[in-house]
Formats: structure tokens, sequence, C-alpha cells
């Protein structure tokens, strides 16, 4: 199997799924074989930067991703608020409320932690098995539960001129960027939408080293595509199973084994990475992720 990750910069104006589905068809132009294909969390389609992409068993990861440390840049105009919390939709309410940069750091204590957040209605939150942003197209409003995410930091970062600004934001995964310029807003007693987002980092992934479609195209295979083992070894600590148990923990059983982790470890049998291993409830250490 062709087990890798490709570090997509994704332009603005394309959903997520359509990138991935663009990146197929480069690959198969280059002779690259693939099976499954698909992108650690989704990237407003409007956004653009960081967008993780993996190949056949490295698709297996996502869980152990999904939550991993996020870094946007971002632009916030206050003043009016649309229906999609961002420049594509409809205006909704406007404010003649004109916002500093000290009124922003003001407020921003009450948004930094591990906070509840209300998701957008134009968002892909699942209600009753269908998307919210599905519902809100056929004018209906999602009936949306506030979820817990993690915000780490939030830096004002310019004053850019008609009551908007850009931002630097970190958190974790799940965090809606939208939802965020709308709190604050609120905070501020105005309105505010989200009219630009660039995604810098997501986990292991960074900006620095991702390529555009454009740079796939005309990049060999050897220079944007990243071995699955890469990612693994500098997320998780590496464990290297004994010749002699190597047979049985292959074939599913736990077993104590000297010097294993206490939690996920990148499990190597003859130098040769086999999966995500972890300790059971008794203390065996067992294969839970295979590759």
């Amino acid at each position: 199997m062709n087990n890798f990750f490709i570090n997509l910069n994704k332009k603005g104006g394309v959903t997520s799924q359509s990138a991935v589905t663009h990146l197929k068809y480069i690959l198969k132009d280059k002779g690259f074989a693939v099976g499954r294909i698909g992108h650690l969390g989704t990237l407003d389609p409007l956004g653009e930067g960081v967008l993780p992409v993996a190949i056949d068993n490295a698709n297996r990861l996502f869980p152990y991703f999904i939550e991993k440390r996020k870094v946007y840049y971002t632009i916030f105009e206050f003043g009016k608020e649309t229906d999609t919390l961002d420049g594509s939709g409809v205006v909704t309410a406007t404010s003649d409320a004109v916002v500093s940069k000290e009124d922003i750091e003001r407020v921003l204590p009450k948004m930094l932690g591990e906070i509840e957040q209300m998701p957008p209605q134009y968002s892909r939150k699942s209600v009753g098995g269908v998307r919210a942003y599905e519902l809100a197209r056929r004018g209906e409003v999602a009936e949306l539960t506030p979820k817990k995410v993690l915000i780490e930091n939030i830096e004002v970062l310019e004053e850019l001129g008609g009551n908007a600004f850009s931002l630097r934001v970190t958190c974790g995964g799940g965090t809606y960027i939208r939802s965020l310029v709308r709190d604050i807003a609120y905070a501020l007693d105005t309105v505010g939408l989200m009219r630009y987002i660039k995604r810098e980092q997501s986990g292991s992934f960074f900006i620095e080293n991702s390529f555009t479609e454009e740079g796939i195209r005309a990049k060999s295979l050897e220079e944007f595509l990243v071995p699955v083992e890469s990612i693994v070894s500098a997320n998780f600590p590496r464990y290297d199973c004994p010749l002699t148990a190597e047979k049985l923990v292959l074939n599913g059983v736990p077993l104590k084994l000297a010097a294993q982790p206490d939690g996920d470890c990148a499990f190597f049998v003859q130098n040769e990475l086999k999966g995500i291993a972890s300790k059971d409830a008794d203390g065996g250490i067992s294969i839970k992720t295979r590759f």
C-alpha cells in the first residue's frame, strides 16, 4: 500500500473534498496509484492553507490527528453579520459601533481556555442525520447545541481599517473561527464576520512545508509525498518489538513486554512500522491501528 501524507495548501473557493478530488486526479496523471484518499479535518470553502491529505492506510490515523493543534491567520470585520458568519452570506444585522484593538483585547480572556462554543448554522454539524448547512440552505433553523473547544491563544495583529483586524488564533480541533468572531462581536455589543482565513498549522503540518495544486503538478512524487513513518514518529514514542514476541503481537495476542510505553506508541517490527499500539486493561501491549 502507498501509505503517505500530502501537506496540501488548499486554495480558497473550493471545498476540502473537492480539493482532495482534484489532488487524486493530479496523482493519477503522475502515474501514482491511489486507493483511498481523504483529508484530516475540514477547512472552510472560503479558507486556504494547510489541509493534510492521507493516502491509503494513512487515513486510519484520522482519530489521532483531528484534535491536534490548529493555527489560523484570520481577518475579522465588525459592524455587520451574515447568515454564514463570513463574507459569502447574506447580511442579517449591522451596527455603527467602532471597535479598537484595545476593545478586542479586553474581551479576549473570556474566549480562552476550554469553552462552550455554538457552531454556526452553516456548518457540517449533523442534526438528525442532516448537515446543518443543508437545513440552513432550505431556510430551516438547525437545533444546534454548544460544544467544548479549546482556544489556546488569540493575538490581535493589526488594525486594517474599515473596522477590520487581523488575528492569529491557536486552538484545538473542532473550533469554529466564524463562531469566534460572532462571540467576540457580541461581547463588544456589536456584530461581526470572518472576512478571510488561512490555516497555518494542523498538527505536524505547517504552511511553510505545504504545496499548492500547481506546485504538486510541477514536482516529482518524492518532493511532496510524506511517508507515514515520519508523521507517526513525530507524534508518538517509538517502540521496537522484540523478535521473540513479534509473531504473537502481530497475530493479536496482547503481551507484557519490557520497556513498553504507557500510552500510544509507534509500533515497529524489524524497523518496519506496523501500526499504533497501546497497553490494554491488563497491561499487555497490542496493536489497535494497523498499517
